[in-house]
């Protein structure tokens, strides 16, 4: 199971979630940690399901 439930309703757009993802990255050489990690994973399900187009991104 994963730790971050899946996210119900519209999902951000692509550029939210891309900002989000850099976030996580203050700097080149940055580690995340394992929540932090989890979090990663989280964003790129829900930007691959946007790309995709299985949803609608909220307004």
């Amino acid at each position: 199971m994963s730790p971050t439930p899946p996210r119900r309703g519209p999902l951000r757009s692509a550029e939210e979630l891309n900002a989000a993802i850099r976030a996580l990255f203050t700097h080149r050489d940055a580690r995340l940690s394992d929540a932090e990690r989890a979090e990663y994973r989280a964003l790129l399900d829900e930007l691959e399901q946007v790309q995709r187009g299985d949803v609608t991104t909220a307004a």
